[in-house]
């Protein structure tokens, strides 16, 4: 049988195997040809690929070329997010900010448009989802509430998953398996499918792994994250990593201003009156220090 080329999107790979969803045609398993470990070149996941089918009825092919990425993640290890989905509850466990501010300057310095999804609405009060919100929205992000328990919101969830690759994450305990299972309850499926094939079913949790919600649409599920590293920067650059800062730039007194003991700030001026979030601007320091604290060493 003459072989034939696809372009696919790798949705998992494990033990030099790598599964491929060409739309329209299902998942092949697929190794990657030499010439990518010649030119130390990886395949991750999230790449689109041009395979070469070797069987369609065993749906088997070989890697044949890797596309040209249009971003990557080191953590996770993922290429052409179009955006990020970031869980976490208004209620039990409240909100670490902090922690969710630090995966919104690591997703700012990857250039991948982050979503926050407030969950557990059912519990909270308006009074403080709203106080929750104001501040996201505030400072440029979209925001989106729900409750996995009770199903508000995720008609608005679904629409912003539709036809994007999308990265999701959240800390444990805020319901960010739920929210997975509702969007794609078949995901554990998809897995064993894999897992079967491949016959190592135990270690696939270990590594990253696509779903496909339709032909058009991928959910990236991520491992839950409890500390987060800046990514390498000056402590001048920081504040670019904020919207909301980084358009009052050119506005304080000091050119090069920090926003942290300069006089004249503008930045501070508004945390000061209520313009701009105080939580975000704590967090803005700490990252500050850290940073400033790195630099000593």
């Amino acid at each position: 049988m003459e072989s034939k080329n696809l372009e696919g999107k790798i949705i998992k790979g494990i033990a030099g195997f790598y599964y491929v969803h060409v739309p329209d045609k299902g998942v092949y398993e697929c190794k990657a040809k030499g010439v990518f470990r010649n030119d130390k070149k990886k395949p991750l996941v999230g790449d689109k690929v041009i395979l070469e089918i070797l069987d369609d009825d065993s749906k088997t092919g070989n890697i044949i070329k890797l596309l040209e990425r249009e971003n990557s993640l080191i953590r996770p290890a993922v290429a052409n997010v179009d955006q990020a989905l970031v869980v976490f509850a208004v209620k039990n466990p409240e909100p670490n900010l902090h922690l969710l501010d630090y995966f919104l300057v690591r997703m700012e310095e990857a250039q991948v448009p982050v979503t926050i999804c407030f969950n557990k609405t059912d519990i909270a009060s308006e009074e403080c989802i709203k106080r929750y919100t104001d501040i996201y929205v505030q400072g440029g992000y979209n925001v989106i509430t729900m409750s996995t328990k009770t199903g508000d919101g995720l008609d608005v969830l679904k629409a912003f998953l539709k036809n994007r690759t999308t990265v999701l994450a959240g800390p444990s305990g805020v319901g960010k398996s739920s929210v997975m299972n509702l969007i794609y309850p078949d995901a554990g499926v998809q897995t064993g499918e894999i897992s079967k094939k491949l016959g190592r079913g135990k270690h696939t949790t270990r590594h990253s792994e696509i779903f496909c919600i339709n032909e058009s649409s991928y959910l990236m599920d991520t491992p839950g994250f409890s500390n987060l590293r800046l990514p390498d920067m000056e402590e001048r650059d920081l504040k670019m990593y904020f919207p909301e800062y980084y358009k009052y730039e050119g506005e304080c007194r000091f050119n090069g201003c920090i926003h942290k003991s300069e006089p004249q700030c503008v930045i501070k001026e508004k945390v000061s009156n209520g313009e701009l979030s105080k939580e975000r601007y704590e967090s803005y320091l700490l990252m500050l220090d850290e940073l400033q604290s790195q630099k000593k060493w």
